[in-house]
């Protein structure tokens, strides 16, 4: 199964995200008082919050409702997967994070490990196999679960430490977009107005992209993960990879999405090829033999994609061009244009 390979490990499914750690009775009875869903958070303003920042009080909708936040956060966990990212971008660290890549040291990706400054924060779980007595330990006055697939349980059991936003409700699982990961980030600790020029200063690179490529536009791409011999993972249109390609210009067929349906990903053998032969395929890889393991699979030999030399092999990590994808926040996505985009330039190039 794809869910059982190291690298696709690292990357959300749903038999393995269901899972989440045991809550033992005495810590729970005591998580009540930390907070709730309209806990007054007036905690001091950080120090690593920048001045200008918005009106308190917010109310911020989300999967399981809607949450009042009255005074500006100063200890933020973050418990969604990429959900530091933007926080970093507006300048606000994090006391806890969930680690999704098995990063040790962690924090150490090129786009973000400066905005860490050597501060490290305490891990407080797995992707989402949350610690809750850590998670309360930090005594954190905002949680963040955006980029996740808590269960109205986990929230219930998260909203009271302190304040929950939770993932959006306008978008599956592991589906919100980075603008809007951004922008409630960006309200949730005060400085939306930060958070839109950020945004806006992504955009245009996402622009200046489109114009300087005026070839991507509309040509068919797959993102693709071969996990195992005779085994790929083709990623949907919503999942943040094929998000990125398409916002350079390029299009993800209809027909991966149909296979792919509320997954992040459609797993597909050898035999199903053919849906991945597009005018640019891009194949996200881990292990060293797998660009050697693909092109020895004598179905996919046979695509026009092979044989004209229209696939792209690039690692998750050294350089960490995959994961920047994967990851596709307001952080890795100028990372990933600068790494990414001159390869996309020239057929048959490898990461």
């Amino acid at each position: 199964m794809f869910t059982t390979q190291p690298r696709v490990a690292r990357v959300p499914t749903v038999s393995r995200l269901l899972r989440c750690v045991v809550v033992f009775v005495a810590i729970a009875l005591g998580l009540a008082a930390c907070g709730s869903d309209d806990t007054d958070t007036t905690s001091p303003q950080p120090s690593s919050v920048q001045s200008g920042q918005s009106a308190f009080p917010v109310t911020i909708a989300h999967k399981y409702g809607s949450i009042r936040i009255n005074a500006q956060p100063a200890r933020v966990v973050a418990v969604g997967l990429t959900d530091s990212e933007p926080l970093l971008a507006l300048g606000v660290k994090p006391v806890g994070v969930v680690d999704w890549f098995g990063e040790r040291p962690y924090g150490n990706w090129p786009w973000s490990e400066k905005l860490w400054a050597g501060t490290a924060p305490e891990i407080v779980g797995e992707r989402n196999e949350l610690n809750f007595e850590k998670i309360a330990a930090l005594r954190p006055d905002l949680i963040l679960a955006l980029y996740s697939d808590i269960t109205q349980e986990q929230y219930d059991t998260l909203s009271k430490i302190a304040p929950t936003v939770a993932q959006s409700k306008e978008h599956d699982d592991f589906a919100t977009p980075w603008k809007e990961m951004t922008r409630t980030a960006g309200q949730a600790v005060g400085l939306e107005g930060r958070a839109n020029d950020l945004i806006a200063a992504i955009d245009k690179k996402f622009a200046d992209v489109r114009q300087g490529n005026p070839d991507f536009a509309g040509r068919t791409t797959a993102i693709v993960d071969p996990y195992e011999p005779g085994q790929y993972a083709v990623f949907a249109p919503s999942d943040p990879r094929s998000v990125f390609m398409s916002e350079i210009g390029f299009k993800v067929p209809d027909q991966i999405g149909q296979l792919a349906g509320s997954e992040f990903a459609a797993e597909i053998s050898s035999e199903q090829l053919n849906i991945v032969d597009v005018d640019r395929l891009l194949f996200v890889t881990d292990a060293s033999d797998a660009e050697a393991r693909v092109k020895a699979d004598p179905v996919y030999s046979r695509l026009k994609v092979a044989t004209e030399g229209r696939a792209l092999f690039v690692p998750y990590e050294d350089p960490p061009v995959g994961t920047a994808l994967t990851f596709n926040t307001v952080l890795s996505i100028p990372y990933a244009i600068d790494q990414l985009v001159p390869l996309l330039k020239t057929p048959g190039s490898a990461g």
